[in-house]
């Protein structure tokens, strides 16, 4: 992301935001930890995700993006099919407080956020397998160019080349 270019008010606006939807998200997980499979609290959510990762990606917010992405990705089947059961609640948790950090430590001025990836894919992995769904994947064309992909694709689609909504080239 180009620092230079970075929009530091609209940065600190989703940043409220952006509090308001994960204090949503972990009111739904408290409702699920007391109503298993609550398709209310589950749909609540899968909403919730999904508007802070379109949010993130739109500012360029791209570890918030697919880490949003991703979790909305891994709960939707599970909420669909009334299979968020308690032993995954733990994971979906910690992956929440995660996320709260991530929120935390983006920095105001440019909008990066430098941390380590691999807690997010510690936890993601965990969330995955408590809820015995495959991990998310961020497509091959945006791991490659490091482009504005916020999307995630289920390895193996389409005989194992995942698309890409992104129509956007990488200038890298």
């Amino acid at each position: 992301m180009d620092s230079s270019a970075f929009d530091s008010s609209a940065l600190q606006d989703f940043l409220l935001d952006a509090q308001v939807l994960l204090t949503q998200s972990q009111e739904c997980l408290q409702h699920l930890e007391l109503i298993a499979n609550d398709p209310d609290a589950c749909h609540c959510l899968i909403n919730t995700l999904d508007t802070l990762a379109r949010r993130a990606s739109g500012l360029g917010l791209l570890e918030v993006a697919n880490y949003a992405s991703a979790l909305q990705q891994l709960l939707a089947p599970a909420c669909m099919q009334l299979h968020l059961h308690n032993q995954a609640l733990p994971a979906l948790a910690a992956c929440l407080t995660l996320l709260a950090w991530q929120l935390e430590l983006v920095d105001a001025h440019t909008g990066r956020l430098a941390l380590d990836a691999s807690e997010q894919t510690t936890l993601l992995a965990e969330l995955a397998n408590a809820l015995d769904q495959p991990l998310p994947q961020t497509c091959a064309p945006c791991q490659e160019t490091r482009s504005d992909c916020a999307d995630t694709h289920q390895a193996g689609l389409m005989a194992n080349r995942p698309t890409c909504s992104n129509k956007r080239t990488s200038s890298h």
